[in-house]
């Protein structure tokens, strides 16, 4: 098993994309009131939850987003 030192050059630019897009997400969450499916609170708890994954903020914005 690698080293966590040998992991952080990959780790780390991961965190990051990982922690913009759900900031990206909560932030479209919080700034608009309408949804295609769901409520607020679906949508930041899913976004939370499934975050390590980043499927939380995909299913937001391909599923709960409402077009403008």
């Amino acid at each position: 098993m690698p080293n966590i030192k040998d992991l952080l050059p990959f780790l780390i630019p991961l965190i990051i994309a990982e922690l913009a897009v759900l900031g990206l997400t909560l932030h479209h969450v919080f700034t608009h009131t309408t949804y295609k499916r769901g409520t607020r609170a679906l949508w930041v708890a899913l976004s939370i939850v499934l975050m390590n994954s980043f499927i939380g903020p995909i299913l937001y914005f391909f599923l709960g987003k409402e077009d403008t």
